[in-house]
Parts: structure tokens; C-alpha cells; sequence
């Protein structure tokens, strides 16, 4: 179980279950849902780079994407409790540079770059080319900024 001893993942372990850990778990960020982020307890069941997979292993309360038993992905955020993610967002977060929270330093994200896009730019043409946009942090509502890294550099 080399999870056990993944660098991101020391003193969040159980200490009676080395399996287990507590994950944040979601339907979206604010700009997707009403519904408010919750802590699961997760059992890892693999690990592949810096993404862990888990199966939740509580009813959470009030989300409607994530059940109990169902099998998430996630990853260890350095400040505080690992983090649900979907496969979109993981494809796209390496094109992206997520700046820290403003409020809280919180540098990731609870949607794809891309869903986010959509929602704050409705209106933007689908050819047209994002370099930075801003967002609120999904933890305790600070600013983000999210820059391609694919962008120019400006002088």
C-alpha cells in the first residue's frame, strides 16, 4: 500500500484504519451549486502520481453527485484535507496555473477551468482565447486568479 507512505499524505492517514482518510467531497463550486462542500471519510484503494483513488465510505448529507460506496479520485492540496476531483478537472489542471486564495492560500479548484469559463463568460464567442480570469476560492469564498499556461508573457 504505497499510499501509506506518500509524502502528501503524512499524519492525515487514520491511525487505526491506514487506509481511511478524510476527503473533501463536492457537487461543484459556488458558481455550479448551492450545496456546501463536505468532509467523507474515504477508504484509498490507489494511487498514481499525485492522484489517489478511494471509495467514500459514509452517506454524505446533503450532496447529490457523490454516494456512499461510490469510487472518487483525488488529490492532496498542501493546505489541509485532500480534494475530490473529476477527470475533467485533472485533464485540464495542467494547463492552468491556480493562484492561491487570497483569504485562505487554497490553490485548486472544485470545477474544470473550462466549466468555470462557461459560467462567468457566458456570453464569450466558443474560438476566443482565455489567458487569466478570476474566481472565488470554493473554501472560503477569497479570489483566485486561474492563467493559462499557455499564455504569452506580458512585460
Amino acid at each position: 500500500m504505497e499510499w501509506r507512505t506518500h509524502p502528501a499524505l503524512a499524519g492525515k492517514l487514520h491511525p487505526n484504519h491506514p487506509d481511511d482518510i478524510q476527503v473533501i467531497i463536492h457537487d461543484g463550486g459556488r458558481r455550479i451549486t448551492s450545496l456546501h462542500p463536505e468532509l467523507a471519510w474515504v477508504t484509498i484503494s490507489g494511487v498514481e502520481g499525485d492522484i489517489f483513488t478511494g471509495r467514500v465510505i459514509i452517506s454524505p448529507t446533503q450532496l447529490v453527485t457523490v454516494r456512499i460506496n461510490q469510487s472518487i479520485r483525488f488529490i492532496a492540496t498542501g493546505t489541509g484535507h485532500p480534494l475530490m476531483v473529476s477527470e475533467k478537472y485533472i485533464k485540464e489542471r495542467g494547463s492552468w496555473h491556480i493562484h492561491g486564495c487570497s483569504k485562505c492560500g487554497f490553490a485548486e479548484l472544485f470545477d474544470a477551468p473550462s466549466d468555470l469559463v462557461k459560467v462567468i463568460f457566458p456570453a464569450m464567442p466558443a474560438d476566443a482565447v482565455l489567458d487569466t480570469f478570476t474566481s472565488f476560492c470554493p473554501l472560503c469564498d477569497g479570489v483566485q486568479a486561474i492563467e493559462s499556461r499557455q499564455a504569452p508573457e506580458r512585460h
